[in-house]
């Protein structure tokens, strides 16, 4: 009995930590959905660059609901010892966890059909808005200097822009010299095309690559976090009358 009662305290403190999480992700959602250049001027290079391929906001504001959602169910569960919110709770959990299996599955196996996926469409993208949209134009100018990279594939992801077309010249992050570390301007097709600057989706692979002891252990934390709720919340299922 006392084991019982303080696993179910244990499971109404974790969930509160998840509610507060999901108010939280749900206030920056929306935060990110009015003002964006604030996020990116804040956040870095690296919010920058999760906004090419995602819209941070919508995603931000989902995932704030869905852990508002389990943190209510988890809380609510184990309070008031309703076997329905438990199971729903197991449930919604497991689905996540299936999910997050499978994307991993997918992002090791057909890493190249996802970047051939990812370049239809961006690359027409870019070829359309930069330099003419100041938002887009800011979001790829705060990831190519934050990841000293240069378009989605290489310079040429920036022909036919409006920026190239306006100035006759590349992004200056085209030219980067990684020997001294300087932008060799005015960046020019053939200074660009002698630069040979990494595109950032094989930038950012890279990094995420060199840093992945850090990625695995996060995912394994938070993967482990969800097979302990989802075991917890089926013992007070289990135990209940």
């Amino acid at each position: 009995m006392q084991c019982f009662s303080f696993i179910k305290t244990m499971m109404i403190l974790f969930n509160m930590l998840i509610f507060l999480c999901g108010v939280a992700l749900l206030a920056v959602g929306i935060w990110v959905s009015v003002d964006g250049p604030s996020f990116m001027k804040i956040f870095g290079p690296l919010s920058s660059t999760a906004m090419q391929f995602v819209n941070v906001g919508y995603f931000l504001i989902a995932a704030g609901a869905v852990l508002l959602a389990l943190g209510f169910l988890g809380c609510y569960g184990a309070q008031t010892e309703n076997k329905c919110a438990l199971m729903m709770f197991f449930f919604i959990l497991l689905v996540i966890f299936i999910a997050e299996v499978a994307a991993a599955v997918v992002a090791l196996v057909y890493t190249t059909t996802a970047e051939n996926f990812l370049t239809l469409m961006v690359v027409p993208t870019i070829k359309k808005e930069y330099g003419s949209q100041k938002d887009f134009t800011q979001v790829w100018n705060s990831t190519m200097e934050g990841l000293k990279c240069c378009g989605f594939n290489n310079y040429t992801d920036f022909e036919d822009s409006p920026y190239v077309k306006e100035n006759n010249v590349f992004p200056p992050y085209c030219c980067f010299d990684h020997d001294n570390g300087t932008l060799v301007e005015p960046c020019t097709s053939f200074k660009a095309q002698n630069q040979k600057v990494e595109g950032c989706f094989n930038q950012l692979l890279y990094d995420i690559k060199t840093n992945a002891v850090t990625v695995g252990g996060v995912a394994a934390g938070i993967a482990g976090l969800e097979l302990a709720a989802m075991i917890v919340s089926m013992y007070l299922y289990c135990n209940l009358k």
